[in-house]
């Protein structure tokens, strides 16, 4: 049944909340699994409902997948399929990135075109021409892309653009192909250097990881592995941004601020105190937070999934106004409107978002349209007169871990409840 999230305004944040590991880290370490046979390890996976979706699809091609908390323990042991469904894929877009290591290991794949959020292009071709340079023949019939390598080999790719996932799934097939592949233009996120991280301690050989050059030389086996992953860098900032919003204090135990450069610059433009030691990020919000411009960029520039949150704290700043430049995914202001409902004062213009703060938004019953929107929605009706409703909060747990109990534990009013039927007579 769906469900929905009731938030009263008005409560300013403050305590400490503990960020969760990274879920665009977990996903791609889950897939990585398939690389090896026997049992891996990973500790600090958020149960999320992408997570568990990855866990199912691979079981799905015959892996154990066993849950103890935030440990996830897959067994590849018994995998004996390299078919993923459309009825998993079609749920989560980051189920492309079984392609790789299934390429690797049993030299096909056969992998449901991908959904997942609804924010714009994200090329699949980009994956498709790196590995047909490695000697992958594709095809596509019925919505599937299907994939097959006698032996992957080792080449020069060079990205148009430096995608997070064609970085990860060419990473993943080269760690197995014979020689040497070098990725120019790679995505820097940290994400990737965990992923390198998880893979070299699998018997992976990568050099380069979090530059623009990833070096990378084939193995013929590798071995099964424990890894922990990084701390939620998105997670963290929405947090950040809910606390400045809210005019709070919050504590982000265990989040990292080497990756969070630009987006908490930002913040502190914006007027936020910023303190960060080993234990995390300290920040804190005195007054009404001041306008700031923001462009997206890939890492290490202002991430275009903080965009959204950032923009529902522009929407209350102070000044003559901020504009906001998408430069990632050209659909990402779909969710505009729901600010707007909330009485927020924002016009986009092709890839800009020119925002005119007000005093105060008014709750109003809007929509979570993807993750990031919907944490937009919620950091929105945080600071909202009245009670707002959000409906289609499954997007919402899709990406963050427990969400309405981590507000709660801050101060904010924050429930759960079943979505209501209509009544038609």
């Amino acid at each position: 049944m769906a469900e929905t999230l009731l938030i009263e305004g008005g409560h300013r944040l403050s305590g400490t909340v503990a960020v969760s590991g990274a879920k665009n880290s977990a996903l791609k370490l889950m897939a990585a699994s398939l690389l090896a046979s026997g049992r891996t390890t990973i500790e600090r996976v958020p149960r999320i409902v992408d997570c568990l979706t990855m866990g199912e699809v691979l079981q799905h091609l015959g892996a154990s997948v066993r849950w103890d908390g935030n440990t996830v323990e897959i067994d590849t042991t018994r995998v004996d399929s390299v078919d993923t469904p459309y009825e998993l894929v079609s749920r989560m877009r980051a189920s492309i990135i079984v392609l790789g290591p299934l390429l690797a290991r049993y030299g096909r794949a056969r992998v449901a075109m991908p959904g997942g959020c609804n924010i714009g292009a994200r090329r699949i071709d980009l994956h498709e021409r790196g590995l047909e340079r490695m000697g992958a023949v594709f095809e596509h019939a019925h919505g599937y892309i299907e994939a097959r390598a006698t032996r992957l080999q080792g080449t020069m790719v060079t990205l148009d653009f430096p995608s997070v996932g064609a970085t990860e799934n060419l990473m993943m097939a080269a760690v197995a192909a014979a020689g040497t592949t070098v990725i120019e233009n790679a995505a820097r996120e940290p994400e990737i250097v965990d992923l390198a991280d998880y893979l070299g301690s699998m018997g992976g050989r990568i050099d380069g990881a979090g530059t623009t050059t990833i070096e990378i030389e084939g193995v013929q086996s590798f071995r099964p592995t424990r890894h922990r992953v990084i701390p939620d860098r998105i997670e963290a900032g929405t947090f950040a941004i809910a606390a400045c919003a809210t005019g709070g204090e919050v504590l982000l135990h265990g989040a990292r601020a080497d990756h969070l450069d630009i987006p908490l610059s930002k913040l502190d433009e914006a007027g936020a105190r910023i303190r960060s030691d080993a234990d995390g990020i300290a920040i804190r919000m005195d007054d009404r937070p001041r306008c700031v411009d923001a462009i997206t960029l890939p890492y290490p520039g202002f991430p275009t999934d903080l965009q959204p949150q950032m923009m529902s704290m522009l929407a209350i700043a102070d000044g003559p106004g901020s504009i906001v430049t998408e430069n990632v995914f050209e659909s990402r202001f779909m969710f505009v409107d729901e600010l707007n409902r909330m009485g927020a004062d924002i016009r986009t213009e092709g890839h800009h978002a020119v925002i005119r703060g007000v005093d105060r938004l008014s709750a109003a019953p809007v929509r979570a349209l993807d993750i990031r929107a919907g944490a937009a929605t919620v950091i929105a009706g945080l600071v909202a007169d009245g009670t707002t409703e959000i409906s289609n909060v499954y997007h919402v747990d899709r990406g963050y871990e427990g969400l309405e109990s981590k507000l709660a534990a801050l101060g904010a009013s924050v429930r759960r409840v079943q979505e209501r039927s209509p009544v038609y007579t």
